[in-house]
């Protein structure tokens, strides 16, 4: 198994996830209340503190935090836009079960598109920088926002979701050079 492969089983995605069934029991699907452009402020708030965090050389369990937070909100805004739900949800003990097998069903759909995209550009994450990963992340957020303002329209550009799950992908990138 390569190192991109194994990033699936990567502590920062078991922390993730359980951070998100954590709160899924403390406040049920509380978080479907957000609007699509809310959750992506959210992580654009994550990643900016990220961002600063790196840059103080702070690398407590605060970016490990961070991190997962950009993570999960990304699942939420991805079930969002496969369920194009704008309404709260019942929290009911069944809702709390397709919400975690609508997690699962996201991390495998991204760890697809990493594999396949991590084949096509022969690992060049390996090579980056970590600054560089953090500002593709912004970029990516800002290309989702520019995106959602123009009401979903985009000439040629990939689809927010299509942005949501490289925007997972290079957070574990981050996580794997971060760790080396």
């Amino acid at each position: 198994m390569t190192a991109t492969e194994n990033s699936f089983t990567h502590p920062i995605l078991l922390q993730s996830k359980k951070i998100f069934y954590q709160k899924l029991l403390d406040y049920g699907d509380a978080w479907r209340i957000l609007q699509i452009p809310s959750l992506t402020d959210q992580i654009l708030i994550k990643a900016k503190l990220l961002k600063n965090l790196y840059k103080e050389k702070n690398y407590s369990q605060n970016i490990k935090l961070e991190m997962a937070g950009i993570i999960n909100y990304c699942i939420m805004a991805i079930i969002k836009i496969e369920e194009q739900d704008g309404q709260q949800s019942q929290n009911t003990k069944n809702k709390t079960i397709d919400t975690k097998e609508k997690y699962q069903k996201i991390i495998s759909a991204t760890q697809h598109l990493l594999q396949k995209k991590n084949h096509y550009y022969a690992n060049a994450w390996q090579e980056m920088r970590i600054t560089s990963i953090i500002d593709i992340i912004l970029m990516k957020l800002y290309r989702i926002k520019k995106i959602e303002d123009n009401k979903g329209y985009s000439s040629m550009s990939e689809n927010p979701k299509a942005g949501y799950q490289d925007i997972i992908n290079y957070v574990f990138f981050l996580d794997k050079k971060m760790r080396s």
